[in-house]
């Protein structure tokens, strides 16, 4: 039997390493998906439970797996779900290959059923490589250069196929005249070196400074050891762009932690009294958590030109390695010999993790929200890989997990979408499958696809070989990020017709569906609802039922933000006095550490 561009395409997948694609199927990509019938299901074919959440699992995957991720959907309404999914690994750049079906060529320009223009659609996504395949012979070089692209630009990329391309015979690029050839699957990521006169200016500034600051992100990540080199030769404390959170332990006494709104006191007042500034891998943007333009010196190392030098006044930007950048830095750093700065940081941060704790053990109704992740910290595995959602849940992973072993995290840092957590936990499972996977979401997320996608944590998790994977839900029925800032940014009341969810018990539902469900809805029960998910020989859904008005107060708060808070109580917010004691009593422990 001929062989048919289906079956190239999973056979080329095969050679390129790929051991699984996240897909919903569809007519549009019947013939790749007869091909799967043929091919013993190798690659595997991950069925999500929609196309959004098959593109969230392929950046999961590629996050947690340092490999590409792979997503395929049908034509028209199916490739247009993948566009959220595709935009976070966009954004957060990560390497994801997009696989899509299109109408037959025959019917093209027809207006015919789910004829949707795909490569407008897919333009600005998959920027970096964008192709519509219309004959086999473009096959091995558009699919190998997807590849390519994706993992050389750290993006995602698109291939566009129309469905009776699929069923077609393959025939392999001749050589001749416009016929494109390829060479076989690989890519070996290449080191930058940095140009001795950036070195030479960037020792300079870094040694004059005498209040040093490092801000990492995930671009640091495989110069985790150069990192703290530096740091200890400088005397400098390490603050952590939200990406960058799993580059360094918290276990580190200079490691101030996150930075940014939703970063930590220690990160920002370093930021604001440092001389020198060293940014390595990130991409942070909030300039105004950086030190106040011209009162610290800058130099910055990313692996990408393109990105540097765009939100503070660098004097030297370095495009390197990380890795390679401070290797050549560090024989010509000069030891700080006054380290109080470093005695300051310490001292800082030391004071900061006793506040957090206080904060986490505060009474509320029924449960403290930062406990629950506090007491995750207390016991969080080693080897843990968490995930966490947009809204409030990620300001309790940004300040309260504490990073230790080899632990890794990720959210959707730029986009900062809702709902990745879960299909994040299931590519990190899929990545590796011998490790345990925490995903931290709202009940406004779970509502949203999270519920759903439990159905796809129940179907595989007999596949992986250690079966943990805890979906915490922080259950307050409210959209509650969003109801923190109408309150502290625009001054205006709870909207309940908005903002309240409907009721639900996610723990009944995982026990329906065949995982273990545990409700909290008792704070003293809490440390041992996790030690109980940490244990269990299957995966479980921890349903706590927390205190929508624990406030999320970052520890930089602005008069203007306290304005619009009392605002939006004297206008009548329904929760005005719970929330105003709650407030209190957060904002309190910060002045009064250790009471």
């Amino acid at each position: 039997m001929a062989e048919k561009v289906g079956d190239y395409i999973l056979r080329r997948l095969r050679e390129w390493g790929v051991e699984q694609v996240f897909a919903y199927p569809g007519d549009g990509i019947n013939g790749i998906v007869a091909a799967w019938g043929r091919a013993d299901d190798k690659p595997m074919f991950v069925q999500a439970r929609h196309e959004e959440m098959a593109a969230f699992e392929a950046v999961g995957y590629a996050k947690f797996s340092g490999k590409v991720g792979v997503c395929m959907a049908t034509s028209g309404p199916g490739a247009i779900h993948l566009l959220n999914g595709l935009y976070d690994a966009k954004l957060d750049h990560v390497p994801v290959v997009a696989i899509v079906g299109q109408t037959e060529r025959s019917a093209m320009g027809g207006a015919y059923q789910q004829e949707v223009d795909l490569q407008s659609l897919f333009k600005d996504v998959a920027s970096d490589y964008l192709v519509e395949v219309n004959v086999a012979e473009q096959l091995p070089n558009a699919l190998d250069r997807a590849f390519r692209t994706a993992m050389a630009r750290r993006a995602p990329t698109a291939l566009i196929i129309p469905s009776d391309l699929l069923a077609a015979d393959y025939t392999a690029p001749a050589h001749a005249f416009k016929q494109v050839p390829s060479s076989p699957p690989g890519l070996s990521a290449p080191t930058v070196q940095p140009h001795e006169p950036d070195v030479a200016r960037a020792a300079e500034i870094l040694n004059a400074g005498e209040k040093v600051a490092i801000l990492i992100g995930q671009g640091a990540r495989g110069a985790a050891e150069q990192v703290r080199q530096v740091a200890d030769v400088l005397g400098a404390g390490v603050a952590k762009a939200l990406l960058g959170k799993d580059v360094l332990s918290d276990e580190l006494p200079y490691v101030t932690g996150s930075s940014g709104l939703l970063g930590t006191r220690p990160s920002y007042e370093m930021m604001r009294d440092c001389d020198t500034l060293l940014m390595v891998g990130t991409n942070f943007p909030y300039s105004q958590f950086l030190p106040e333009f011209g009162k610290a010196r800058a130099v910055q190392i990313d692996l990408d030109g393109a990105m540097i030098g765009m939100r503070y006044p660098t004097e030297v930007n370095m495009v390197a390695d990380a890795a390679a950048a401070l290797r050549a830095l560090l024989p010509r750093l000069e030891a700080k010999s006054d380290r109080g700065w470093r005695e300051k940081i310490e001292k800082n941060v030391a004071g900061w993790w006793t506040t957090m704790g206080q904060q986490a053990m505060l009474e509320a109704k029924p449960v403290n929200p930062m406990r629950v992740v506090w007491e995750l910290s207390e016991r969080l595995p080693h080897n843990a890989i968490v995930t966490a959602d947009a809204g409030s849940a990620a300001n309790w992973y940004a300040r309260h997990l504490r990073i230790r072993g080899e632990v890794r995290g990720s959210l959707s840092g730029t986009l900062a979408t809702m709902g990745p957590a879960v299909p994040y936990a299931i590519g990190a499972k899929f990545a590796h499958p011998d490790r345990p996977a925490i995903a931290i979401t709202g009940d406004g997320a779970m509502q949203m696809n999270g519920m759903a996608e439990l159905l796809t944590i129940a179907r595989y998790a007999p596949g992986w070989s250690d079966p943990r994977c805890v979906i915490c839900v922080l259950h307050n029925n409210d959209l509650n990020q969003v109801t923190w800032e109408l309150r502290a940014m625009g001054g205006a009341p709870k909207f309940e017709q908005s903002q309240t969810l409907p009721d639900v018990s996610y723990a009944d539902f995982a026990d329906s569906i065949g995982l273990e469900g545990i409700t909290v809805d008792n704070p003293e029960a809490l440390g041992p609802a996790w030690d109980a998910a940490l244990a269990s020989d299957r995966p479980t859904v921890l349903d706590v039922h927390c205190d929508p008005e624990v406030p999320p107060i970052p520890p930089h708060a602005t008069l203007e933000q306290a304005k619009s808070m009392m605002e939006s109580v004297l206008k009548g917010d329904p929760s005005a006095l719970h929330l105003m004691v709650q407030g209190a009593k957060t904002k309190l422990q910060e002045f009064r550490p250790g009471t």
